[in-house]
């Protein structure tokens, strides 16, 4: 049974992230200097205050709707059932496959463009992307308990990062579910990148 303390934090953590969604959702209809945070509040149905106690800006709130993982509780539920022998760079194999669906994705890429003509972004995109990146490489160092040196496991987690990157930046292409072959040419889908990624670091390339 969920006790008051967990239900308390599921609560603060909807309330963020429709803070969030209603700021990423007018970032794209009217720009990130066509409104205010007065208008996230009232598209979201909360106070200022509320907001404040969130975010310290509508830039913060924009970047936190496409870096926020909203699949958590299944990862965690999967982490709980892994074997001991599972190698790091397998956990972070599945790791990616579950947090980089295509709706993940496209909002990642989204806000990568929306910060080409809004810098003032950059710095909320840049912060949210380490904290995801530490929060991988922190899960990775738990799950290995110390069978792998320290650094393989940030070096690690630093390749598959670097390797994504170009994908948000659209340095290079992939197709999503949904696209097709005619929308895209000289593309390959997301999960056979991401499979031709591990395969490059399974083979030490």
């Amino acid at each position: 049974m969920m006790n008051k303390q967990s239900l308390r934090d599921m609560k603060r953590e909807a309330t963020g992230n429709a803070l969030a969604d209603a700021a990423f959702a007018l970032a794209l209809e009217k720009g990130v200097d066509g409104f205010v945070v007065e208008d996230v509040v009232q598209r979201a149905g909360y106070s200022r205050r509320t907001f404040a106690n969130h975010y310290s800006c509508k830039e913060e709130a924009i970047a936190s709707a496409a870096l926020i993982f909203k699949g958590a509780d299944e990862i965690e539920e999967w982490i709980a059932g892994l074997s001991e022998n599972i190698s790091p760079l397998e956990v972070l194999y599945h790791l990616m496959k579950m947090q980089l669906t295509a709706e993940h994705f496209v909002k990642l890429q989204q806000l990568v463009s929306l910060s080409k003509q809004y810098p003032s972004l950059e710095p909320y995109i840049l912060s949210g992307l380490h904290r995801l990146q530490i929060t991988a490489q922190e899960t990775i160092s738990n799950l290995s308990r110390g069978r792998y040196p320290e650094g393989y496991t940030h070096l690690l987690v630093g390749a598959v990062y670097g390797a994504v990157l170009p994908l948000l930046d659209g340095s290079l292409n992939v197709l999503l579910p949904g696209q097709t072959i005619l929308e895209m040419h000289e593309v390959v889908t997301l999960d056979h990148y991401l499979d031709d990624m591990f395969g490059y670091l399974r083979n030490g390339f």
